[in-house]
């Protein structure tokens, strides 16, 4: 799946579980800084997943779907290895606080020792966007209810977030 230019197409990783309004934000204004964007959805072992990955992946297609630059991909790798697979030479991250920029930095040089060919771009938040995480939305959407999460959310993700989460509830329950 190698891409024409390695350095005009960008891998936006993440676990989008929920994808948000900050992430597509994100995803917006790569897709016009790059020829072809891939969102790159993976796994954190040191989170609770809302939505498995194969439900991420079709859930975040269907937002993505009117870019026509724009593919999902589930990742099962290290990030720089699925770059580099693909033949892309960009990594593509979002930034909202400072405290971000530390994780952030602490990646990029590790993914810089792991492949030096491989370079990161960071995109600062919108400041609307800049409080939001995966763990907001799902208090906002437990306690809130669909009106609270449309400000946060695309709205193809809001009947999804809202099953899973009276799922989750209806299993604490039994």
């Amino acid at each position: 799946m190698p891409y024409q230019n390695p350095f005009r197409t960008a891998v936006f990783t993440g676990t989008f579980d929920p994808m948000t309004l900050g992430h597509l934000d994100v995803i917006g204004r790569g897709c016009q800084l790059f020829d072809h964007l891939v969102v790159g959805i993976g796994v954190n072992p040191n989170k609770q997943a809302l939505f498995n990955i194969e439900e991420r992946v079709a859930l975040a297609r269907q937002v993505v779907a009117p870019f026509d630059n724009v593919t999902v991909e589930p990742i099962e790798e290290l990030t720089v290895q699925f770059v580099s697979r693909i033949g892309a030479r960009v990594i593509l991250r979002g930034v909202r606080t400072l405290s971000d920029m530390e994780y952030e930095f602490s990646m990029s040089l590790t993914n810089n020792r792991l492949d030096p060919t491989i370079e990161t771009v960071f995109l600062m938040a919108d400041g609307e966007y800049s409080h939001l995480s995966s763990s907001l939305i799902k208090q906002v959407a437990k306690f809130g209810g669909e009106s609270a999460l449309r400000p946060f959310v695309p709205p193809i993700m809001i009947g999804p977030i809202l099953a899973k989460i009276r799922g989750m509830e209806l299993a604490q329950n039994c």
